[in-house]
């Protein structure tokens, strides 16, 4: 329930290092390459970037010596892009999660396809760097959608652990929920939202916890295929029967 407090709501809990919670640096060039061990995780952030919020959560990050993998939709990297490009230059994996947050899967292929290279080319624009990874939109797929974006050397990021970070929660509530589905599971990928103030306040909680548990967040980082594309594309179907 809201506290009825919107003065607290920007305030976020600081947590005194030295932290242990950085892991290993994970280099992979699709799906088949993801895969992480027992207690180790990985930080997805989508939707952003936006001021106020984004920058926040990247100081959390830095404060507890960790990377996440932001997956920004086109038109707010377009709106920010000093703030885009502020966290690519931080070390973050870089993604797009289309140019509008648009359920491909209501539109056709051509057009889902258009609109998935538009939030690339905004999201690679506004950063200086190059689009390694993508997240469908409301995870609305399809094993056709799926191979052309790995044919664009892109390696599609699932959600193993979803925070629901964007329902009307407390912040310990998002928190509480994210480490019982972690409990469960064991790793994973974890879906939040920077865009939510909710999720910046929940942050550190979240990563003391991890940390106390013995977890590890790992670091992404895209490694150009060696093989054709098409050959990744099949290896990415094959990795989600």
């Amino acid at each position: 329930m809201p506290s009825g407090k919107p003065a607290n709501d920007d305030a976020t809990p600081l947590f005194a290092g030295p932290h242990h919670l950085s892991g290993r640096t994970l280099e992979v060039s699709s799906l088949v390459d993801l895969k992480l061990n027992d207690k180790e995780v990985i930080l997805s952030f989508d939707d952003g970037p936006i001021p106020g919020r984004t920058d926040k959560v990247l100081a959390i990050l830095d404060q507890f010596g960790v990377k996440g993998a932001f997956m920004m939709v086109g038109e707010m990297a377009e709106m920010h892009p000093a703030l885009a490009r502020k966290v690519a230059m931080e070390g973050n994996a870089i993604g797009s999660h289309t140019y509008d947050h648009a359920n491909l899967t209501s539109l056709s292929f051509d057009a889902a396809m258009d609109e998935v290279l538009k939030g690339e080319l905004a999201v690679t624009k506004a950063t200086g760097t190059d689009v390694s990874f993508f997240r469908f939109p409301y995870l609305a797929e399809s094993q056709r959608l799926r191979a052309a974006i790995a044919m664009r050397d892109m390696v599609v990021m699932d959600v193993d652990i979803d925070s629901k970070d964007y329902f009307t929660s407390t912040p310990l509530s998002v928190t509480q929920r994210t480490m019982n589905l972690l409990h469960k599971r064991g790793r994973g990928i974890v879906l939040m939202h920077d865009i939510h103030k909710r999720t910046a306040r929940m942050l550190p909680t979240l990563l003391s916890k991890l940390e106390a548990e013995g977890y590890k967040v790992v670091t992404l980082k895209f490694k150009k295929p060696q093989v054709p594309n098409d050959l990744v594309a099949s290896a990415d179907f094959i990795a989600t029967r």
